[in-house]
């Protein structure tokens, strides 16, 4: 130290200080922000160390020298502090190399300039010594360009400190402390900067910024040691944030106050068929299912029918207002929650619960009655048939329901699609082979087309209640299939007796009662089997006598948005419909 000026001893207390934070964020590495912040203050220590050069050298020529080779510090302060302050906050999308390279651009002209000696005075336009009481300074006079130079300092430094202003009033302590150190450490030198720049210094030529270095460096070896700073940052925070928002199995909109859309998830945008870009500055009611439904309303609304990828699904709608931090409302938070599985997976509980606890009780109650009548008389027949056609029921019974099981087995993998005629063809087969007093016919042709896999059970349910519950001598069955927009539809027409008012009832409330509850459990696998795959119901009456149970199906394994013909929005996998004419 003996020979160096009080003021340089100063400037080397500030290195000290810089090189150790730098050391320390250096270590630090890969931690949001680590490598942007040791850039930072290997700048100020660059800038600062051969200010100390400038300061003792005796000559104009050599005070020139150190004061150019300064300003590779001098730009590489504000790039640093800036990518530092979008990393450490989260904002690391912003820091890719073109737009790196866009930030280095000035900078880069500055140093190319500076090295090639500044021959048209775009930095300095002159330079001479000025000796003050505090010691020998380069005075210059600066250029066009060192103006440009200082606004883009200030502008890299004030775009950089607006997210860490965001952390001052963080609910996390260590974010605030992180924040406020910070902010001091940037703010600090670029006051004395500017302080400079205007001309408010009284020493001439002494630019104070470097002095001011070292109340950075001991406000940011302050944030690395106790606020940990890099170690606890905020970044994961903001990132799992938005990683939960687009990760999210529901889909979630955000609507402004105006009514118009801010903000969508990938959810929302695939479950709905929504093109995220375009969407945005959008009307609600244009991207937002049935969102007439939800307008004004606040809290939990549903169940509501939507069309979307899935077909028809039943969705519970969660509205939350947002508010600022002055408790002012700044928009709407919409959450679309599928509840499709839970109503149906309550449905299937509610029905294998009346087939045990009625169908199956019926059943054993009477082939115990008949069984003691048998004891009484082993030769009456009918005791006999009554007992067997009771436990074929039971048999029958115990098969649909593993058919169901199997079925709806969310462990289970979805069968891959199969071809239309192959369904109608089977479920044609299988019923004249069961009942061969049955006569069963294919209306028209089968449409070539891939069908989900589901159907297939669908359609031998919807066949078999067409024969088991008809009274006539010869029951007739009809069968016919066609497709139309995308949706393949399905109808199986008898002339039995209609159906029973209490089943329909049942499934159109997707509950049973005690008073109203259905016979067996056929025409609930047709239901659940259509809601999997997103489709529709309908039941029409026959003319003169019967029903016609129509399902539409999506063409394929995976549902197209459109609606099923002739569904309407809002309405229910199960409708009633106008009397058809198949098997007139």
């Amino acid at each position: 130290m003996i020979g160096l000026s009080p003021l340089s001893v100063a400037l080397l207390a500030a290195v000290v200080t810089g090189t150790s934070g730098a050391i320390l964020a250096w270590r630090e590495r890969p931690e949001a922000g680590a490598t942007w912040l040791a850039l930072l203050l290997f700048g100020q220590v660059w800038w600062t160390t051969f200010l100390v050069f400038e300061l003792e050298a005796s000559t104009l020529a050599a005070k020139a020298l150190w004061y150019d080779v300064q300003w590779l510090g001098v730009v590489i302060v504000p790039v640093g502090w800036l990518l530092f302050a979008l990393e450490y906050t989260g904002r690391d999308r912003y820091v890719r190399p073109g737009v790196v390279a866009a930030a280095c651009v000035a900078p880069a002209v500055t140093v190319l300039v500076v090295a090639m000696g500044d021959p048209t005075g775009l930095i300095t336009a002159d330079r001479r010594v000025a000796d003050t009481a505090v010691g020998s300074f380069l005075r210059v006079d600066p250029g066009p360009w060192y103006y440009v130079i200082a606004g883009y300092t200030y502008l890299l430094g004030l775009i950089g400190s607006v997210p860490i202003l965001r952390l001052v009033r963080d609910d996390a302590r260590p974010f605030r402390g992180q924040s406020a150190a910070l902010l001091v450490g940037t703010a600090v030198p670029w006051v004395s900067s500017l302080l400079h720049l205007t001309g408010a210094i009284p020493v001439p030529g002494l630019d104070p910024t470097p002095l001011a270095f070292a109340v950075s460096g001991v406000a940011y070896l302050l944030a690395l040691s106790r606020f940990r700073l890099l170690t606890l940052t905020p970044a994961p925070r903001r990132r799992a944030r938005q990683l939960v928002f687009e990760q999210l199995h529901d889909p979630v909109f955000v609507v402004g106050t105006e009514g118009h859309i801010l903000d969508l998830n990938r959810c929302a945008a695939d479950v709905f068929e929504v093109d995220r870009r375009s969407a945005i500055g959008e009307p609600a009611d244009a991207v937002v299912p049935r969102y007439d439904a939800l307008a004004g309303e606040r809290g939990t609304v549903g169940p509501l029918s939507v069309v979307g990828r899935n077909g028809r699904r039943p969705y519970e709608v969660m509205v939350r207002g947002v508010t600022d931090d002055h408790g002012r409302s700044i928009g709407r938070v919409v959450v679309f929650h599928d509840i499709g599985e839970y109503l149906g997976q309550q449905q299937r509980l509610n029905v294998l619960n009346r087939v045990f606890r009625h169908d199956v009780r019926t059943e054993t109650n009477l082939i115990h009655g008949y069984a003691d009548q048998l004891r009484a008389d082993p030769s009456d027949e009918r005791a006999l048939s009554v007992v067997k056609q009771s436990a074929s029921r039971i048999l029958d019974l115990s098969e649909r329901t593993r058919t169901a099981s199997e079925l709806f087995d969310p462990v289970s993998e979805p069968d891959p699609p199969v071809p239309l005629g192959e369904v109608v063809a089977e479920a044609a087969a299988d019923l004249r082979e069961e009942y061969p007093h049955a006569e069963v016919t294919v209306d028209g042709d089968v449409p070539d087309v891939q069908v989900p896999a589901t159907l297939r059970v669908v359609a031998a349910n919807l066949c078999s209640n067409a024969v088991e519950h008809n009274d006539a001598a010869s029951p007739s069955v009809w069968i016919e299939a066609t497709i139309e927009s995308g949706w393949v539809e399905l109808s199986v027409a008898d002339d039995g007796p209609g159906i029973d008012p209490a089943e329909y009832e049942a499934l159109t409330h997707g509950v049973e009662t005690p008073l109203e509850h259905g016979s067996g459990i056929g025409l609930w696998i047709v239901k659940w089997g259509i809601d999997q795959v997103g489709g529709r119901v309908s039941f029409a009456e026959r003319e003169p006598r019967g029903t016609v149970v129509t399902v539409s199906v999506p063409v394929g394994d995976v549902p197209s948005g459109d609606s099923p013909p002739g569904d309407a929005e809002g309405s229910g996998t199960i409708a009633s419909g106008d009397p058809a004419s198949l098997g007139r």
